[in-house]
């Protein structure tokens, strides 16, 4: 499969998110503590986030609550996100979208039935024999299980061209009446966005123009760990699951996934140029440079596209390989270079795709 072009779009204005969690804290009022404020602050500094996307105006958090009316918002974003990051693409691709095959589509930040890809498919002008394959539950790890799904099925139909959209409005599943911990570091981890990669099989027209070569790809379920990251689904709608283990997974099984998908491919961690990683948080991101003993700069990407945006669910890993296509275009390369792209999340799980440079 040859990856051809990302497109992304994010709603609204790029907002600071010291003045998000003043806007919080202000909500908050009363019920929140001197020691829960000094949490909130602590927390949003450790977050590494400096800015980010929201799918309602800040104020709006307080009065839409209730899962019913956050949903209805989630809808209608995401189908104009949807259409925005398909159309960017397809722009830079120089290719239309009903040529596309087939649709893979994943958020775990709303619910529309029919999905996303069904609503977007007239507004695009899909082909009315477009396959679609909606997923959801995924979370973190969907950026890098979709274009892993997607090589799969260009590898059956190397002729053909397929997209993946990823949308996560992730501010819309903040519980405005939890004050937990791990309510708080989402609140300053997490932000909104979308992503779309354009896709074509090895004999297709555009497989020339492919910026990456996938290779293959490798999933990993982890043995007990269900608990790790998730969603408490209720009346209220999404309340977050977060557990701090995830650097420990990365110590105890995530680093030798890596060596032994590598090695299996007789390569080494040192014959990766471009590693494109989706970003977690901080304490993940250093957990997977220590324990690969990464050379310095090697997340560069990941740490800056977490500052500016935040952690974009599995809309995440895409913007970074979008980011990492504009630099390696603005500073060159060598093709056959390898890159990795990975991602972990819910299950819990991992997700690698090995890749080479075109």
């Amino acid at each position: 499969m040859r990856i051809v072009s990302v497109g992304t779009a994010f709603p609204g204005p790029l907002r600071q998110q010291s003045d998000l969690l003043q806007e919080l804290t202000r909500a908050w009022g009363d019920r929140v503590t001197d020691r829960e404020r000094g949490l909130l602050e602590r927390l949003a500094k450790s977050a590494g986030v400096k800015t980010k996307h929201l799918a309602m105006n800040p104020e709006e958090y307080a009065t839409c609550r209730d899962f019913t009316s956050r949903n209805k918002v989630f809808q209608t974003v995401a189908q104009d996100l949807g259409i925005k990051a398909i159309e960017s693409a397809c722009q830079k691709a120089d290719i239309t979208p009903s040529e596309f095959g087939s649709i893979y589509f994943t958020t775990v930040t709303g619910i529309a039935v029919s999905s996303i890809d069904a609503r977007i498919a007239g507004p695009l002008g899909f082909r009315p024999d477009i396959k679609r394959v909606p997923l959801f539950g995924l979370g973190c790890v969907a950026g890098a299980a979709g274009l892993a799904r997607v090589h799969d099925y260009l590898k059956a139909w190397p002729k053909e061209a397929a997209v993946l959209l990823s949308v996560e409005l992730c501010s819309l599943t903040l519980q405005m009446d939890d004050l937990s911990p791990e309510s708080i570091v989402s609140s300053a981890l997490f932000g909104d966005g979308a992503a779309a990669v354009v896709c074509v099989g090895d004999e297709h027209p555009l497989a020339a123009k492919g910026k990456l070569k996938t290779v293959a790809s490798r999933s990993r379920l982890y043995p007990n760990s269900q608990h790790i990251m998730g969603w408490d689904v209720g009346s209220h709608g999404f309340k977050i699951l977060l557990d701090p283990g995830v650097p420990q997974i990365v110590e105890d099984y995530f680093a030798d996934d890596v060596r032994r998908f590598l090695t299996d491919h007789k390569l080494a961690v040192s014959d990766v140029t471009s590693w494109i990683s989706h970003p977690g948080g901080p304490k993940v991101l250093k957990a997977i440079e220590a324990c690969l003993a990464l050379p310095q700069n090697a997340l560069e990407v990941s740490w800056d596209r977490l500052a500016a945006l935040g952690n974009l669910s599995s809309a995440s890993v895409l913007n970074i390989l979008n980011e990492t296509f504009n630099r390696r275009d603005a500073g060159g390369g060598q093709a056959g270079e390898n890159a990795m792209l990975m991602a972990m999340g819910p299950g819990f799980c991992s997700e690698l795709v090995l890749c080479q440079w075109s």
